[in-house]
């Protein structure tokens, strides 16, 4: 990465004047803070000829300003435009912009040439809102050939007990989130329960990718014996972006969709929803869950093996 880039901070929330209304109490005045959502563009910089260099808008994201490499990185490696860490020269901000763009546009430097007729293949929309973020366009065959590791065989065990402390620790780490309510969040956990990063924003996908950015930065992809929380419901762009990341398990605090379970029961990923203190449910398993200790007495554990194998 290029040595001391020009940094350029954007406030990740902001206080404004509330009025709020609860009955049978008066109105009641008060500042309150809310989170930022800033469009972020994404350009990138790419070697074409000896001394020629070529620049190409990808995307431009709605996204919580903060930790804006760690989101470009994550995006463009889930999304398949960069293998690692050390296809990236370095990222920053573009000077050469209107005063309110300052901060919000980024030029990414890559080291390799790169077709832009193959690269149009990958981009999916120039444009992503933090709500449906680039709804889920790449296809299961797509993400067979690009997806980097076979999650398939990263295989361990994990008792029960290993998942119902982990919604704690995300919500102690929500940081953004206890400050306004208005924040999704990604956390990484190891084995042995530790976590080993967690990424917030306004958008889900973009806490996925801030994340997933975080750990190519420090070398920790493929993320094998690992297990991802998320703070929403785990949709069909998150287990393709976790399973880029060679995620082994997801867990989410909120439901599946269709499609998420049908990715998951597709590359071998253990899945996870409505994951609380006291319960969660199993969407995909394919022996990463040591069951037998409490299920062995009962068909309850070979009901549920057949019916993963009949999927």
């Amino acid at each position: 990465m290029k040595k001391n880039p020009k940094i350029y901070r954007r406030d990740a929330y902001y206080e404004i004047p509330t009025l709020i209304l609860h009955r049978p109490n008066i109105p009641l005045r008060r500042k309150d803070l809310i989170v930022s959502e800033e469009p972020l563009e994404i350009r990138l910089v790419y070697p074409k000829g000896v001394d020629n260099w070529e620049s190409l808008t990808l995307y431009t994201t709605m996204r919580t300003p903060g930790e804006d490499e760690d989101l470009v990185l994550g995006l463009l490696f889930s999304e398949g435009v960069i293998k690692s860490y050390k296809d990236v020269e370095y990222i920053s901000y573009c000077e050469n912009v209107e005063e309110e763009k300052i901060g919000n546009v980024v030029n990414v430097f890559i080291k390799k040439y790169i077709d832009v007729g193959e690269l149009s293949s990958l981009l999916r929309v120039s444009y992503m809102s933090s709500a449906c973020g680039l709804c889920g366009k790449l296809t299961i065959e797509y993400l067979k050939r690009i997806v980097p590791t076979c999650v398939k065989d990263d295989m361990f065990k994990l008792c029960d007990e290993y998942f119902y402390s982990l919604p704690d620790i995300l919500r102690k780490h929500q940081e953004k989130f206890l400050l306004t309510g208005g924040t999704h969040a990604c956390a990484a956990f190891d084995v042995e329960g530790n976590l080993i990063g967690v990424r917030e924003d306004v958008g889900r996908h973009n806490a996925m990718d801030k994340l997933i950015g975080y750990m190519l930065r420090i070398g920790k992809i493929p993320l094998k014996r690992t297990c991802i929380v998320v703070s929403g419901r785990a949709s069909y762009e998150l287990v393709q972006k976790a399973l880029m990341a060679g995620v082994p398990i997801l867990a989410s605090i909120g439901a599946p969709s269709t499609l998420a379970v049908k990715l998951a029961k597709e590359f071998g990923m253990t899945l996870i929803g409505f994951l609380s203190r006291k319960r969660f449910v199993v969407y995909n398993d394919v022996g990463r869950l040591d069951l037998d200790k409490w299920l062995h007495e009962t068909n309850l554990l070979s009901m549920f093996k057949n019916s993963q194998s009949n999927d």
